[in-house]
């Protein structure tokens, strides 16, 4: 599996926890920034990180800023991006199971407790397709 993962100056200190888990987990990544605490503008680093998904040059991106709100909302406005803003594993399991997200966003505030199940349940859990995929169609439908 390979992974897109960015996020803004707020998210810096939680993306270098979570790039450690990945490698811990052995996944693939790639850091699209940002690399330092110089304030950055998040929908930037949602942009690079969302097209390289949509380009199918990674399997899930995953999204970091303070909240994990505003990165939600930019990565939502990406055609063909599903993000979630996942908080819990109910939540994450669900944004897979039913919505197919391929974009997790996750906020660096709430801290890392809960983050590795949060994370490693959003990575192996499998679309169900089915009356699923019927409403998914309908979202592309709307979008253009």
């Amino acid at each position: 599996m390979n992974i897109a993962i960015g996020s803004d100056h707020r998210g810096l200190d939680f993306k270098k926890y979570i790039t450690g888990m990945l490698d811990e987990l052995g996944y693939r990544y790639k850091d699209f920034g940002s690399y330092t605490t110089d304030s950055v503008d998040y929908p930037d680093i949602a942009k690079v990180v969302c097209d390289a998904v949509i380009k199918s040059q990674f399997d899930y991106g995953i999204l970091i800023c303070g909240t994990g709100i505003g990165m939600s909302i930019a990565a939502n406005k990406v055609k063909g991006i599903r993000a979630a803003l996942c908080c819990d594993v109910f939540s994450a399991e669900r944004a897979r199971l039913h919505n197919n997200a391929n974009v997790i966003c996750l906020g660096a505030e709430r801290g890392v407790t809960g983050v590795d199940e949060i994370l490693k349940t959003f990575l192996t859990t499998k679309f169900e397709g089915e009356r699923h995929q019927r409403r998914l169609d309908k979202i592309r439908n709307m979008e253009g």
